[in-house]
């Protein structure tokens, strides 16, 4: 789904009012009927982080660490079965999974009389069962599972994800009896940094040459993609030449704007494909491992 800047900064204007809970979701399905959930769920999600990126200090400042962890613990205390946690996080507007992570870090330190380690935390977090003190286990539990954009459980649904639309990429190759050679195959030759598919023999793309494919299974707005741009993208059209990035998820249509210069947008699989003689190409090849 290809989103007019305008559009895409109405859809933020919306989200901008909501939490990251799972209920916000349906209201902005609600709103934007017409978008898949998929798109924006992402849009919420890139959003969000940027938030969260602006407010962090604030949230990790020490006095506020320790107001929160004794509001918890006085309110906890007072209604044992009420998600005393998540309220927490929604009204002080923080990812209740960084919420839970700073108040457990809390009760760790108090447990064990300094700072836990980063493992312990974490297999805490995605465990909760483990934690030993109930009532702070089934908050922390609730914090996971309500919040959309942070946490172990988002981090395995993204990645899962993310694997997802590999494999659909690597399948339409397939059915099309494209020649390519995936990121682990390119990663067993030597490459360090690599697309996650490099085609053997080129293809045109309406009309623009593809050496390579980078699967993005997120929607392309303005920050995104330029970090990708400066990071990625155009690292590889050094390396291998132009190529095409697929946003699975939709971008913003005015990014579109580096054809001439060798990077492609699509939010899906291109069906206007010609296959190219590599004899024939004009544009830069691919070069060999360092």
């Amino acid at each position: 789904m290809r989103l007019s800047r305008a559009g895409y900064k109405e859809v933020v204007r919306c989200v901008e009012q909501l939490r990251p809970t799972r209920q916000c979701m349906k209201m902005l399905k609600e709103r934007f009927p017409n978008h898949s959930q998929s798109t924006l769920l992402s849009i919420f999600s890139l959003e969000y982080q940027k938030r969260t990126k602006r407010t962090f200090s604030r949230h990790h400042a020490p006095d506020i660490i320790e107001n929160n962890y004794q509001r918890y613990l006085s309110e906890s205390n007072a209604h044992p079965t009420a998600p005393v946690l998540l309220e927490l996080a929604n009204e002080v507007d923080l990812s209740p999974a960084l919420m839970a992570r700073i108040i457990l870090d809390r009760f760790l330190q108090d447990l064990e009389g300094g700072l836990p380690s980063k493992t312990v935390l974490n297999s805490m977090l995605k465990e909760p069962s483990l934690i030993p003190d109930h009532v702070l286990a089934r908050n922390i539990y609730q914090c996971t599972i309500n919040d959309c954009c942070y946490g172990p459980l988002v981090d395995c649904i993204k990645h899962a994800i993310g694997q997802e639309h590999e494999v659909l990429l690597r399948d339409k190759l397939n059915e099309r009896n494209l020649s390519f050679l995936d990121e682990n195959q390119l990663r067993a030759m030597g490459y360090d940094k690599t697309p996650d598919i490099i085609l053997e023999v080129p293809i045109a793309v309406e009309g623009h040459i593809v050496h390579w494919i980078e699967s993005k299974a997120s929607f392309g707005d303005d920050y995104s993609h330029r970090t990708y741009l400066n990071e990625q993208f155009w690292s590889y059209w050094n390396r291998f030449g132009p190529g095409l990035v697929i946003y699975w998820y939709g971008f913003i249509g005015e990014l579109d704007c580096q054809r001439d210069r060798g990077i492609l947008l699509k939010d899906c699989f291109p069906t206007d494909i010609a296959t190219l003689c590599p004899t024939a190409q004009q544009d830069q090849p691919p070069q060999e491992p360092e």
